[in-house]
């Protein structure tokens, strides 16, 4: 069965980092890799994981659906299932090197897929909500299985193990993409395990957490009221649907669906200007059991770009850089300092900031 390492709780720690090459120039896995190495110490090697954008340049028109499998009888349930649903364009076991500290690893299977055109017109439903709902009957439904990655032209690799050794498990220096995401995971309510490792992801987006969330049970109760299945035993996983169901199904944008989550305090939203004030009063008002209280930093890693943001008191840490076409995030400047030394610019975003890196052919040209 799928590893869970017991019921821990511990400290809390945890590591995030993140890079994008604005200009859309690829980069290996291995800065990475390189970046959080160096916070070794926030992890305890019972989770690590990854996230890659661009790196299925000859595949990028499909969905990469990146699967765990408890063994041989959940495989041929899934690609049964897969198959009535989608033309599977290719599939393989995904490449791994045995390293001794990644143990009793799961079947990882990866399948580049695309809707059937009459299952698709059947459905009644646009293209990705009927990809969406396919992966949470395969998480829901299928026992021994789980979709743990299923964006068109990225892919997410996690495990249990230290992020470092995650990455060289899965030999990402031999990947490319023009975004990163890393997470090093000091599990703190829930048990370590495969399925449980950050980045969790839905379609493209994929987000990495530090902290702990307080309101997880209101945001469970809310979002499940709209399909979402919460099942993976860590509070990370709702994060991953609010973004979903806000940016993709109510049209929100980043910064709207920011201050949905990291919402100002009443008082403070009545000190801005008018404009902004009516604004943030609207969605707060719109989406209060979204609001996500307790510490926490995120990056979110989407098609074309990444965001960064922290809860509204700032209570975990984040650190924003840039140098040329690159733009970094991380919980220490240390480790963005280990990868890229000399840096144009430093930042610390206050508290429900939001900080967007975008591709140029996204935002109009070079800033």
């Amino acid at each position: 069965m799928l590893l869970k390492e017991g019921q821990f709780r511990n400290p809390s720690g945890c590591a995030v980092t993140g890079v994008i090459d604005r200009s859309g120039k690829s980069m290996s896995g291995e800065g990475m890799i390189e970046a959080i190495s160096v916070m070794h110490d926030r992890s305890n090697g019972l989770g690590g994981g990854f996230a890659g954008y661009g790196i299925y340049p000859h595949y990028k028109d499909f969905y990469a659906f990146h699967l765990f499998y408890d063994g041989n009888t959940a495989r041929a349930d899934t690609e049964k299932f897969l198959t009535r649903h989608f033309e599977i364009v290719y599939s393989s076991e995904i490449q791994t090197r045995k390293i001794p500290s990644v143990k009793d690893e799961p079947l990882i299977f990866r399948y580049f897929l695309a809707p059937l055109p009459q299952k698709l017109a059947n459905s009644h439903l646009d293209e990705r909500e009927y990809v969406a709902r396919c992966v949470n009957r395969v998480n829901a439904g299928i026992e021994g299985a789980y979709v743990f990655s299923c964006g068109k032209d990225m892919g997410i690799f996690k495990g249990v193990g230290y992020p470092e050794d995650i990455g060289r498990f899965y030999r990402l220096e031999e990947y490319e993409g023009y975004a990163w995401t890393c997470h090093g995971r000091y599990p703190t309510n829930t048990p370590g395990w495969w399925g449980g490792a950050h980045p969790f992801g839905l379609l493209d987006f994929s987000v990495v957490h530090n902290g702990e969330i307080s309101s997880y049970d209101a945001n469970r109760r809310y979002i499940e009221m709209f399909g979402y299945k919460c099942t993976l035993q860590t509070d990370t996983e709702v994060i991953t649907y609010i973004i979903d169901y806000l940016v993709r199904k109510q049209g929100l944008s980043l910064e709207e669906t920011a201050h949905v989550i990291a919402a100002s305090f009443w008082r403070t939203i009545r000190e801005k200007e008018e404009e902004t004030r009516e604004q943030e009063t609207l969605l707060r008002r719109m989406f209060p059991s979204l609001l996500v209280t307790g510490p926490f930093s995120i990056i979110l890693g989407f098609t074309g770009g990444l965001m960064a943001l922290n809860d509204r008191l700032k209570l975990r840490s984040v650190v924003c850089a840039e140098k040329g076409d690159k733009c970094y995030i991380a919980s220490e400047e240390s480790a963005i300092r280990r990868i890229e030394p000399d840096l144009d610019r430093v930042f610390s975003p206050a508290g429900g900031e939001p900080v967007i890196f975008k591709l140029y052919d996204q935002q109009g040209g070079r800033a």
